[in-house]
């Protein structure tokens, strides 16, 4: 059986860039839709669904950003930002909002290619009917409860209450748990989480990091379970 080419959303409002994409990014084996609005864009994630989203946040109408929270509860998908904008609080901006990743123009595709082949690599998050392990349940001790973390279910629980997590803070939650009371520096949680194929900035670590926090902390910004080990990394603390 013949696999299905990967479906790729770029939304980009400069017609010349948008087809020029979609040109070599056919020619790379993904399946493209193009999108000059953000509004187009949802009603493709809604009605058609899509594996992978270039997106870029200076468009007419609704801004990139707008569109990466609105869409981000409809799908695990992950979302490359391409941007002029290169100031650090656009791209904190960015990766808080959902996406997973984040280019400045002008850019090189090569660069932009190997960044989506690293995402597609990425294994999926488990589904409810797949079997799993004991050792696959981990208990994590919150200031106001325990945690449940699931990982054959890719769920995370406080009770009765199940958590969301994205794509992105499900592995980094993994990485974290496979190494518990062990530090990690952000190479090598860039390595494990985002893939030998990126090559961007550190930074996108603790964003991704701060975002977790407000989900399984109790006080974020006094955490007692992902801990900062100042200068070297980060712990998860199990205890």
């Amino acid at each position: 059986m013949v696999a299905m080419a990967p479906r790729l959303l770029v939304l980009e409002d400069d017609v010349g860039l948008r087809r020029s994409l979609r040109m070599v990014l056919e020619d790379d084996g993904y399946d493209v839709i193009e999108a000059a609005d953000a509004e187009r864009a949802l009603a493709v994630v809604s009605d058609h669904g899509v594996d992978l989203m270039l997106v870029d946040l200076m468009l007419g109408g609704m801004d990139g950003f707008s569109f990466i929270q609105r869409a981000r509860p409809h799908t695990e998908a992950p979302i490359v930002v391409v941007s002029a904008r290169d100031g650090v609080q656009d791209i904190v901006a960015a990766l808080e909002a959902g996406a997973d990743d984040y280019v400045t123009k002008p850019f090189v595709v090569e660069e932009v290619k190997a960044r989506l082949k690293a995402l597609l690599r990425r294994p999926a998050m488990g589904g409810p009917g797949e079997t799993r392990a004991r050792d696959d349940v981990f208990v994590l001790d919150g200031q106001d409860g325990p945690l449940v973390f699931d990982r054959g279910a890719a769920a995370l629980s406080r009770g009765d209450d199940e958590i969301h997590l994205t794509n992105t803070e499900f592995r980094l939650l993994s990485v974290l748990v496979d190494n518990a009371g062990r530090v990690l520096s952000r190479s090598a949680l860039l390595e494990h989480v985002w893939d030998q194929g990126f090559f961007g900035d550190e930074r996108i670590v603790d964003v991704h990091v701060r975002r977790l926090r407000k989900k399984v902390e109790l006080q974020p910004g006094s955490p007692t379970i992902l801990v900062t080990v100042r200068g070297l990394g980060y712990r998860l603390d199990t205890r």
